[in-house]
């Protein structure tokens, strides 16, 4: 039974996969072109910290399929999105939730995922990554301020992080079981 998961689980992941398709189809727009920031960029980095890889990349899958099926993604938006999760919860989920992860972690998303755009659009990854720049910084700037707040929300909820420490923080201290890795992941 510790395997199966909870209504309560169920229930959170379903509340945040909602929020972050929502936010997915909002983007404030930029003084240039291309420059928009996606509001949903923040609001992934702390569930990403607070929740954990794995659960995060479900609650990503369950928001593209929301927006996929609502028409306000295409494969290529889903392309992006994914990209940016798994390095940006990757990122997290390695080093651990700390400032410089918190900072760090949603501008390595979004640069790989512009990186990856560039060969789909047939353009220079550097015009495109230039255009993330804002972006990247608000994103920065908006997980540090968000974070605090999700992580009262997520203590107050579950008792305490259900992200774990990171996968550096058990490198050096033996091998791994199977309790730890999944904590870790």
């Amino acid at each position: 039974m510790k395997n199966a998961m909870r209504t309560k689980d169920i229930t959170t992941m379903a509340l945040l996969a909602t929020i972050l398709a929502i936010l997915g189809t909002f983007k404030l727009p930029g003084i240039v072109p291309g420059t928009e920031f996606q509001l949903s960029a923040p609001f992934a980095v702390c569930i990403a910290a607070c929740f954990g890889f794995k659960k995060y990349f479900k609650i990503g899958i369950l928001a593209s399929l929301i927006n996929y099926m609502l028409g306000t993604h295409t494969i290529i938006n889903i392309t992006v999105a994914m990209v940016f999760r798994v390095v940006a919860g990757g990122f997290i989920s390695l080093i651990g939730t700390n400032p410089i992860t918190l900072l760090v972690g949603g501008p390595l998303g979004t640069a790989a995922g512009r990186l990856v755009l560039a060969p789909i659009m047939g353009v220079s990854p550097l015009p495109l990554l230039l255009a993330a720049l804002p972006g990247m910084f608000y994103t920065a700037a908006g997980a540090m301020l968000l974070y605090p707040l999700m992580k009262r929300l997520t203590v107050h909820f579950y008792g305490e992080l259900p992200a774990g420490k990171g996968i550096l923080a058990n490198w050096g201290k033996g091998s791994l079981n199977n309790d730890n890795e999944s904590t870790a992941l």
